[in-house]
């Protein structure tokens, strides 16, 4: 890994594990006369400091404590709001806080209902009057806002659909109704993210049974990458309800086909009514959201492990970085995601420091200064280098050159064949 200055824009836990990852790379490289894999664990330092360190994130996100800082907005942490006029603060911003907090389920969470109601109050105004006057000018205008909502809003339906909802149950109503409203803008049909993600994804865990699975391709060949996606852009519609209904789960292939169906019809219905506002409020931002979807996962599973790929380790990948964690909602802690759906994603950055050794232990990836996209941009020009330059080193990977890790990441990318698929998925047959 290069020495590369820490993006100072980083959230504040991300600021703080990686600081502890470096000091243990710093730490490895002023020994003398090599390290074991077990001294190499051990190397944080100072087991108080780490403990506190572990305290701090706990506040931070402890209603009770007195570090408690709710998620307000994206872009502005709360040591921000201090250089904001006073009038702003006490007037405007203050009383919205306390409010929110009634609002939202956990109080961490306004952010959630701060985006909530940017996007009900620009986007379905926004689209409404290009339905009523079309105007070429504004259909860009809304595709190019549209095009930097889709991401944050969709890490937010992740974490709605994740926990059943977002808000308290005095707002339960609003908070099953608003996703009805935004997905279509967004370019998700309703409801196939939960069923695809939630009920499919996230049970088979990238193994050979998971419809959107990267075991089959070979992760960094475009023309692989393309067949991937066409699968899913032109026959997840049935090959999801197959799914379902081979796991003897014929109310979910019912649901998720009707809910899909229904939303393709409605997009030929409007299109055939108003083509051009269509094309720009519902038909791109849903071929754009289906790249980005395909993207993403392939960026999350691309590097998956060549002797154990059903390992959660070692099957993901965590990237500390600024889109994917400040803007996305620790998007980026993928692995400790996976090793627990339910986790809360203010908690990821606690997560991984609790179990640090046990990242450590299990190989597991970290990558910084990088995002989904950059990574899934890199894996197709086979820029191992860059990549290895972007690892953060744990473990038995500390201590590796440049060279070695490039060659260690190349290996990942490898396609599996149909017997090392039958071989090395052999726990997730068992159950």
């Amino acid at each position: 890994m290069e020495t590369h200055a820490i993006d100072p824009f980083l959230t504040q836990p991300d600021r703080l594990v990686l600081n502890i990852l470096l000091q243990d790379i710093q730490n490895a490289s002023k020994s003398s006369g090599g390290i074991s894999a077990s001294e190499k664990s051990g190397l944080g330092g100072d087991k108080r400091q780490h403990a506190e360190d572990i305290s701090l994130l706990e506040g931070l996100n402890d209603e009770t404590n007195s570090n408690f800082q709710p998620t307000v907005f994206t872009g502005w942490d709360q040591d921000d709001f201090q250089r904001l006029p006073n009038s702003i603060n006490k007037y405007i911003l203050e009383p919205y806080i306390r409010w929110a907090r009634g609002v939202v389920r956990r109080q961490t969470d306004v952010v959630f209902l701060t985006h909530i109601i940017i996007y009900l109050t620009t986007s379905v105004p926004s689209a409404i009057f290009l339905y009523l006057h079309f105007w070429w000018p504004h259909a860009i205008c809304h595709w190019v806002m549209q095009g930097l909502y889709c991401g944050p809003f969709t890490l937010l339906l992740h974490n709605h659909i994740h926990n059943n909802g977002v808000l308290s149950k005095k707002y339960a109503w609003f908070d099953r109704a608003f996703p009805y409203i935004l997905e279509p803008l967004m370019g998700h049909t309703w409801n196939s993210y939960y069923y695809h993600h939630v009920k499919c994804h996230h049970v088979e865990g990238n193994g050979p049974e998971d419809v959107s699975s990267t075991i089959r391709y070979q992760r960094d060949e475009i023309a692989d990458f393309l067949k991937y996606w066409g699968r899913f852009m032109f026959f997840t519609w049935i090959e999801l309800p197959l799914y379902f209904i081979r796991k003897r789960k014929p109310r979910l292939a019912f649901e998720f086909f009707s809910c899909e169906v229904a939303s393709y019809v409605c997009m030929y219905i409007l299109a055939r009514q108003k083509f051009y506002p269509t094309l720009f409020v519902l038909i791109i931002p849903f071929v754009q959201m289906r790249i980005g979807l395909m993207v993403g996962n392939w960026g999350q599973h691309a590097l998956v492990d060549e002797n154990d790929p059903d390992s959660d380790f070692r099957s993901s990948i965590t990237l500390i970085d600024v889109p994917s964690n400040r803007y996305c909602f620790n998007d980026g802690w993928h692995t400790a995601h996976h090793l627990n759906p339910l986790r809360h994603w203010r908690d990821q950055p606690l997560s991984f420091l609790k179990a640090k050794s046990k990242y450590e232990n299990g190989q597991a990836l970290v990558f910084h200064n990088i995002d989904y996209m950059m990574m899934f941009v890199k894996l197709m020009q086979k820029d191992y280098d860059y990549l290895a330059r972007c690892l953060v080193p744990i473990g038995d990977q500390i201590g590796k050159s440049n060279q070695e890790l490039a060659a260690m990441l190349r290996l990942k990318t490898r396609k599996f064949t149909s017997d090392e698929i039958q071989r090395k998925f052999i726990k997730r047959r068992r159950h």
